[in-house]
């Protein structure tokens, strides 16, 4: 790096790890093909409750190329159950829960036998040959019925359907008040309920995993956001050495959570391979991915908020009915908990109670989908505010801005428990609305309202923060996950100056290679094309917890900055006795150690090359200038921002267009803009895709009827506004970069404020919620029952 040299951070580089996506270069896992390697097809059961009385294969194993056919009875002695890392309470319910079913399914879609053929055509074709009896049972799918005294049972030997009941309180925990106190005082009260609907994460990569039995250890390549974690929950529920067992995840096509899971067919091919000694393949079709990967959100929201006539809030109370489905998966029983921390969202409140009851039913269970929990909680406080506004009659950026944590209160202490430690909602609220042009968009819908346009204006707000960077250890172990926050990373420093990365965080997406150069390029002064990143194998890279939760730059960054702090460290000595002075003589910067105050100097290249020959070290160093770090954060970060939206909604017809769509996002110092806004745009759609459009449907027997493309709809760029982003910065305090999370804001903050629009559109109608998705048809039906209309 020359003098010149700009700094790599703030870069807007474009991603190295693109070149080989877009040039049809890719390794994803269902490109793996090894010498003898079988394929594996997975019959699933079509009801979503049922005692398997049994199964015959006897024509399936007779079919060409069929090599064997398995049923849960076959692999029930070795199988084990999938592991639940997250046992929010101590009396929790978990029932054991099957890769392959034995005697019973609990969900359409349930894996009940496997087919091992020559080629997966074989294998598909052998599934229609293999004749299972079932017995039917009755199907629990309501929710609030799933929980009441006297429902029939998913899993009768647990005697309920509540898995688990986690409150938290205030008063109890002494960051606040007594809610209760505080609703009997309320001047206003605002009580609502919520229904967040069950979504499927659509990644555009179906899993697949492949597994390798026949060398010294077994090998597993699979399409997972998370390699460390799958690697020991299989070495501990199959009892496989963890040192013979090494996970790659190669190219992964997107996760949004719902690749963070040890999956039922992971287990299958492992234990399949391991009987038969040969590499074994399993790919998901679309429509196995849809109905048999696990589904995210699913939860009923009853909320109480207390104010005062001013609009100053008093306290807020939650209740949550949240489905985990037929088992609780790696995180099931935790996601909603996360949420727990972020009802409060920007503001001041005196007093907060939150209690979360798990439920279950016999559909998919659900796990971690972008943002897991924050989402949920978002929706709820940004609704809230907006329902109390229009109670009272104010505007809701005015409400909001009465109740917030003004920028002179950092860090503040809320009353769920957490130390928020920068922000400025105010500067980001202000440059949005500027964007917006908030005075013209009120003043336009006014007039639209007064001449009776059949094309009603809404605009929608969203102001949020967010709890990212899934970490402190300490933190976790209170809320007794299974895992800690810790990340690490590990820099090599090669003869010739070039610098391999090795990072515990695994990509999916993110563009931590290009990040992660950028980080170490302005540390250790080395050019960014200099940088190798690597990642997602637990061979290359054994110890890490994985990518999700944003924790990657905020948490998994910083191991970087901490291990390039070390080569630095171990290189002053050799710098120095190679220049023939004292260490505290010297200072680093771009890339080079200077003899303070003269033109004396040697670059961290030259240190390396020095350090491959050792012919000339200080006596007791050794020749070795790599170094690791493991970081283990004392505080989440806290992104925020605010974002508006603009809809025209069509009365007559029902349909939402949305018009404008204005975010500003403070993030903290931005390493890459570039990878920033691709991040902002990716989850402002997500979430516009709930409020919107997708919806996980089944029917009163418990079938799937959103099981492809054509009923569960993701929308298009033909669906979306052109996104207006913009940014402010408040650094985070509690990292040496300054960073926050960015990968879940965007999906956080958008679903509220789109919903928002749509009601602040069709109020003067009466209407005064609308289920999400806001289709067409709710969106009609909604504005004529409110009138009288007949639906």
């Amino acid at each position: 790096m020359t003098a010149t040299a700009e700094p790599e951070i703030g870069k807007a580089r474009k991603r190295k790890e693109d070149e080989h996506l877009v040039t049809g270069r890719t390794r994803w896992t269902d490109n793996l093909v090894l010498p003898g390697m079988q394929h594996l097809a997975i019959l699933r059961s079509p009801f979503a409750h049922a005692r398997i009385t049994g199964v015959d294969a006897t024509a399936a194993r007779e079919m060409p190329g069929v090599v064997a056919v398995l049923t849960g009875a076959d692999l029930a002695a070795e199988q084990g159950s999938l592991p639940c890392a997250w046992p929010i309470t101590p009396d929790m319910k978990s029932p054991p829960a099957p890769s392959l079913a034995v005697d019973r399914v609990n969900f359409a879609g349930e894996a009940v036998a496997v087919v091992v053929a020559r080629s997966a055509y074989e294998a598909h074709d052998a599934l229609e040959a293999i004749d299972v009896e079932y017995d039917e049972l009755p199907v629990v799918l309501d929710l609030a019925a799933a929980a009441a005294d006297g429902a029939e049972l998913v899993h009768p030997d647990l005697g309920t359907n509540v898995s688990a009941t986690w409150t938290f309180d205030s008063a109890e925990a002494g960051t606040g008040g007594d809610v209760e106190q505080a609703i009997r005082d309320a001047e206003v009260l605002v009580e609502r309920t919520f229904r967040q609907q069950r979504l499927i994460p659509a990644f555009m990569e179906p899993r697949s995993v492949v597994v390798d039995p026949t060398g010294a250890q077994i090998t597993m390549w699979s399409a997972t956001q998370i390699p460390h974690i799958l690697r020991l929950m299989l070495a501990m529920t199959l009892d496989i050495p963890e040192h013979k067992l090494r996970v790659v995840a190669p190219d992964v096509g997107g996760g949004f959570g719902g690749k963070l899971q040890v999956t039922p067919e992971e287990v299958i091919a492992l234990l399949v391979a391991r009987r038969l000694g040969k590499p074994v393949k399993y790919t998901e079709s679309r429509s196995e991915s849809m109905v048999a990967a696990h589904h995210g959100r699913d939860q009923i929201q009853k909320l109480t908020l207390a104010a005062r006539r001013d609009g100053t809030v008093t306290g807020m109370k939650v209740e949550l009915l949240a489905d985990m489905g037929a088992y609780l998966r790696l995180v099931t029983s935790g996601v909603p908990i996360l949420g727990a921390f972020m009802f409060n969202g920007i503001y001041k409140f005196p007093a907060y109670h939150f209690t979360c009851t798990n439920v279950f039913t016999n559909k998919v269970p659900t796990d971690a989908y972008r943002g897991a929990g924050r989402p949920e909680a978002t929706f709820a406080i940004e609704r809230m505010m907006d329902e109390l506004a229009t109670e009272l009659s104010m505007d809701p950026l005015e409400l909001r801005a009465k109740n917030w944590i003004t920028h002179e209160e950092f860090p503040f202490d809320t009353v769920a428990g957490l130390t928020y430690d920068s922000g400025n909602y105010e500067a980001a609220t202000a440059h949005a609305r500027e964007l917006f042009d908030y005075d013209g968009l009120r003043h336009e819908q006014a007039e639209r309202r007064e001449r009776k346009d059949p094309v009603q204006l809404g605009i929608g707000v969203s102001t949020f923060t967010e709890m990212c960077g899934l970490a402190p250890s300490r933190t976790l172990g209170a809320l007794a996950y299974g895992a800690g926050g810790w990340e690490h990373a590990a820099i090599r420093m090669l003869p010739t100056g070039k610098v391999e990365v090795v990072t515990g965080s695994s990509a999916h997406g993110q563009g931590h290679e290009t990040a992660w150069s950028q980080v170490v390029a302005d540390q250790l002064g080395v050019p960014f094309e200099d940088v190798e990143v690597l990642h997602g194998d637990t061979q290359t890279s054994p110890r890490g917890m994985d990518t999700y939760g944003s924790r990657s730059l905020a948490v998994g960054a910083i191991a970087v900055v901490k291990a390039a702090e070390k080569v630095i460290a171990k290189a002053r000595p050799i710098a120095a006795h190679l220049m023939e002075c004292a260490e505290d003589d010297l200072e680093f910067t771009e890339g080079r150690f200077r003899v303070k105050g003269t033109e004396k100097a040697v670059g961290i290249a030259d240190v390396a090359l020095a350090v491959f020959a050792a012919h000339d070290l200080p006596d007791g160093v050794e020749p070795n200038l790599d170094s690791e770090a493991t970081y283990d954060p004392e505080n989440f970060s806290f992104p925020h921002g605010t974002h508006l939206c603009a809809v025209a909604v069509d009365t007559e017809t029902g349909k939402v267009g949305i018009r404008s769509y204005v975010c500003v996002d403070d993030i903290g110092h931005v390493v890459n803009p570039l990878i920033v806004e691709g991040q902002v745009h990716g989850g402002l759609v997500q979430g516009i895709a709930q409020a919107l459009y997708e919806e996980a449907v089944y029917d009163e027997s418990g079938t799937l009827l959103s099981g492809s493309f054509a009923e569960y709809h993701v929308p298009s760029a033909a669906d979306l506004p052109t996104f207006t982003t913009g940014r402010t910065e408040t650094p985070a305090t509690g990292n040496p970069l300054g960073v926050k999370g960015v990968g879940e804001a965007g999906t956080i903050a958008s679903t509220p404020a789109v919903v928002n629009a749509v009601l602040d559109a069709v109020r003067q109608f009466g209407v005064r919620d609308i289920a999400m998705p806001c289709t067409p048809m709710r969106v009609w039906n909604a504005i004529r029952s409110a009138q009288g209309g007949a639906r």
